[in-house]
């Protein structure tokens, strides 16, 4: 159960506030603070453009990520084609406008806490 009192919040990733699934992945949602804190957690074969991009129908991600990286490797693609590898122990930014997959065999960990508020949800059609 959240903790709540006038100085301080606590709350946990092992109870979020929101877990969403797709396929190869799932972002589990903890906000604090009106901060929301996403971890994500990345399978072998996870591929943004495969498994993400159907739910938002977009053409790229469009989420800023300002992330830091538990484990695996990802590789990040760039609208304009410029690219970049992240590892364990990296604080990346990632501007919106990329796709992006993981590398190798290790699944992808990462707690990001600018870019996963509205990560892969459903489009509003209204």
């Amino acid at each position: 159960m959240p903790q709540t009192v006038e100085q301080y919040e606590r709350k946990s990733f092992f109870k979020p506030d929101e877990t969403r699934f797709f396929e190869k992945g799932k972002i589990e949602l903890v906000t604090v603070n009106d901060v929301t804190f996403g971890r994500a957690t990345l399978q072998p074969g996870w591929k943004w453009s495969t498994c993400v991009k159907p739910i938002v129908q977009t053409e790229l991600c469009e989420a800023a990520h300002l992330q830091y990286q538990i484990s695996g490797r990802l590789h990040v693609v760039m609208a304009d084609g410029t690219e970049l590898d992240t590892y364990p122990g990296d604080v990346v930014r990632i501007a919106p406008g990329h796709d992006a997959w993981v590398v190798g065999d290790e699944p992808f960990l990462a707690i990001d806490i600018s870019g996963m508020r509205h990560y892969a949800e459903v489009p509003d059609k209204s």
